[in-house]
C-alpha cells in the first residue's frame, strides 16, 4: 500500500488553510484525519459541513452513534478520537467500551441506539425489524432515524478514510474489540 502524507497547512489550498487555522484556533491543532482530507481542494470544507450540520440527536448521543460504528468498521482512528471525546460527553471507560459492542446496559435508550447504529452499519442499511421497533419503543423518532442514518454514513466516511491512508493516530490509541457477531 503507498503511505499517505499528512499534508502540512503548507501543502493544502489557500481554503484549506483557513480552515486549519480555525481547527487550530478551535482544537489547538489540526487533527491528522482532517488534514488528509486537505489532500482534496474541497473535500474537508465538505465534511465538516455535513459533520457539524444540524441534528436532532444530542453531542452524547452522537457518540453513542460515532462509537458503535467505529467498533463495526474497526477504525483506529476513529475509535480513538471518540473515545476522547465520548470521555469529554460524560461517558465512563466502561461505557465507552460498551457502547463500542453496540450496547448500554446502563441507559435503555442508548442501548436502543447503540444496537440501532450497530445493526444498521453491520447490515448496510438492512435494519432488523426488532431492533427498529425496540428504537421507536424508546421514544426515539421517524426523524430521529434519518439523523442516524446519516450519522452513521457520516462516520463510515471517516472510517473509510482512515482505513485506507492509514495515517497516523493523534489521539490516545485504542484498538478494535473482539465483538461476537448479535
Amino acid at each position: 500500500m503507498s503511505t499517505f502524507k499528512v499534508p502540512t497547512r503548507n501543502e493544502v489550498s489557500e481554503n484549506n488553510q483557513v480552515i486549519f487555522d480555525n481547527l487550530n484556533k478551535a482544537l489547538g491543532f489540526v487533527p491528522n484525519l482532517y488534514a488528509t482530507y486537505a489532500h482534496s481542494d474541497t473535500a474537508l470544507e465538505n465534511y465538516l459541513t455535513f459533520s457539524n450540520a444540524k441534528t436532532s440527536l444530542s453531542a452524547k448521543e452522537k457518540e453513542v452513534v460515532n462509537l458503535a460504528v467505529s467498533e463495526v468498521n474497526q477504525c483506529v482512528y476513529c475509535l480513538s478520537a471518540h473515545t476522547a471525546i465520548g470521555k469529554m460527553n460524560g461517558f465512563t471507560d466502561e461505557q465507552i467500551l460498551e457502547l463500542r459492542t453496540g450496547a448500554a446496559s446502563f441507559n435503555s435508550k442508548l442501548d436502543a441506539l447503540a444496537r440501532l447504529s450497530r445493526n444498521i452499519t453491520e447490515n448496510r442499511g438492512s435494519t432488523d425489524d426488532e431492533v427498529l421497533e425496540n428504537f421507536f419503543n424508546e421514544g426515539y423518532s421517524r426523524g430521529n432515524l434519518i439523523d442516524v442514518i446519516s450519522l452513521v454514513g457520516d462516520k463510515t466516511i471517516s472510517n473509510y478514510l482512515h482505513k485506507t491512508t492509514q495515517v497516523p493516530v493523534d489521539f490516545p490509541e485504542v484498538q478494535p474489540l473482539e465483538i461476537a457477531a448479535v
